[in-house]
């Protein structure tokens, strides 16, 4: 998972493509409440919001 980071923003910062990266980081942030949220009481409140 480090390397794939890694890898990330080499890419990004070689190609100067910093605009990508609030893309990937709200990706990783809804992956996450994806994840967290699976099975818990709090899911059906997160999906209210979508």
């Amino acid at each position: 998972m480090l390397d794939l980071i890694r890898d990330l923003w080499g890419f990004m910062r070689i190609r100067k493509k910093f605009w990508l990266a609030p893309i990937f980081i709200v990706m990783l942030l809804l992956g996450a409440l994806i994840v967290l949220t699976q099975g818990t009481v709090v899911a059906p409140f997160v999906y209210t919001l979508f």
